[in-house]
């Protein structure tokens, strides 16, 4: 059932996130022409990216819903809804009518659909995690909990190559129909995770904690009540995430208006999130052997002096730099993206995991969201017009790497030892 569970972390999340990541990169490349045209280029990107943004708003509302289901009825259970609303959310987006059909209309309706994805979103990673965390054995906890990173991965990947193949229409095809086949796709996806999902058994240390009578009431309350210093310990470490953001999103803005094809960013890019395949494996294993505050610290600290590498070579123009920043990039950040699967959910009991991971991870994501609009806007001109946003993002690693030495080291802790109501 360990490993039943870590197919689908992986085949689900992959699915979940394939659907989020073709609002990044439409968000990116044609969201603003089509919903928001009246603005003007500039102003419409950023509209487009706040429209990305508004997703980690929902966030929150998603984690404290989702999360109360996975608590009180069932951790299969919230993750059949979040993928279902997922599904749904992407596959009318790319049935939206733009802006010179139905007029401001069109952002609205796209707006609703994107708060939709992030509510879904909410409770999806740290459900997953915690699914597959309380089926793994408890000293390889990590490596199994890594296969829901690595599915977000595949579907970050699944997603970027689903665009690449349509990025190359003429321009006039590719804003009229070529962007909205991707999002279609989503539908039929979404019913292979359903299926999937279904045949994973609840973890028996949640069902015998259920049979005791032992589950919390209003999960929600009593993390805040009780293991608030948690949630602020996630919600400070998922500022690594920016590591992904700028990769995936504010990257290929700034490298395509740099010179740089879209196409051949996208299909860097995509090499790259497959290498990121590689490289999480190893980290979740090796956080296994020697701890989880070693690994996602000093990632973090490596990530944030990359940012200073990192923009310059997007600048340049050259496709071999910006290829050779984001391999670097993309190996600092795996190993913090792979450790966090396993440690924020250990730092919750299982009478709350879901409720507190997913909490504490929203509220941090909710910074990340709106990142690559923040970075657009603090873009100046010249050649060192980067360097405030090298700053805002190096800050923001610092500030992860500051709440994982601040936090209670998990690897060697036994789930029942930590958590005796569900012996």
């Amino acid at each position: 059932m360990a490993r039943r569970a870590a197919r689908s972390a992986l085949l689900g999340s992959a699915v979940e996130f394939y659907d989020f990541t073709l609002f990044t990169t439409a968000s990116a490349l044609v969201l603003g022409p089509v919903f928001f045209a009246p603005l003007g280029d500039r102003k419409a990107t950023v509209a487009a990216f706040i429209t990305f943004g508004s997703a980690f708003l929902a966030r929150p509302l998603g984690a404290l819903v989702l999360g109360h289901v996975g608590d009180r009825v069932g951790r299969r259970a919230a993750l059949v809804v979040s993928v279902t609303v997922m599904g749904a959310a992407t596959t009318g987006i790319g049935l939206l009518p733009g802006y010179g059909d139905i007029g401001v209309a069109a952002p609205v309706l796209l707006l609703i659909l994107r708060l939709l994805q992030g509510f879904s979103a909410g409770g999806e990673q740290a459900g997953s995690n915690t699914l597959t965390l309380e089926h793994a054995p408890d000293a390889q906890r990590n490596r199994y909990s890594a296969w829901t990173m690595q599915g977000v991965s595949l579907g970050t990947l699944l997603g970027k190559v689903a665009f690449l193949i349509v990025v190359w229409l003429p321009r006039p095809d590719l804003l009229a129909w070529g962007w909205r086949v991707p999002f279609l796709a989503a539908g039929p996806l979404m019913l292979v995770a359903v299926a999937i999902r279904r045949t994973v058994e609840e973890p028996p240390r949640f069902t015998r904690l259920a049979d005791a009578g032992g589950l919390a009431r209003v999960p929600a309350v009593e993390v805040l009540s009780h293991h608030w210093r948690a949630v602020v310990a996630v919600a400070a470490g998922t500022l690594f995430a920016l590591g992904g953001t700028v990769l995936n999103v504010y990257g290929l803005s700034y490298a395509t208006s740099h010179g740089t094809a879209p196409g051949h960013y996208l299909a860097m890019i995509t090499v790259v999130t497959a290498l990121g395949l590689v490289f999480q494996p190893f980290w979740a294993r090796w956080s296994d052997r020697v701890g989880r505050r070693p690994v996602f610290v000093g990632c973090c600290l490596g990530a944030s002096l990359l940012y200073f590498a990192y923009l310059p070579a997007l600048g340049s123009g050259s496709l071999a730099l910006v290829g050779l920043a984001s391999v670097a990039m993309m190996l600092v950040w795996s190993g913090a993206n792979a450790v966090s699967s396993a440690w924020f959910a250990e730092l919750f009991p299982t009478r709350v995991r879901h409720s507190g991971a997913a909490l504490g991870g929203q509220l941090g994501m909710m910074v990340v969201g709106f990142a690559p609009a923040i970075m657009t806007s603090l873009e100046g001109a010249g050649p060192t017009g980067w360097l405030p946003v090298a700053g805002f993002g190096a800050t923001c690693l610092l500030v992860a790497a500051a709440a994982g030495v601040l936090t209670a080291e998990t690897y060697t802790r036994s789930l029942v030892d930590a958590d005796p109501g569900a012996r």
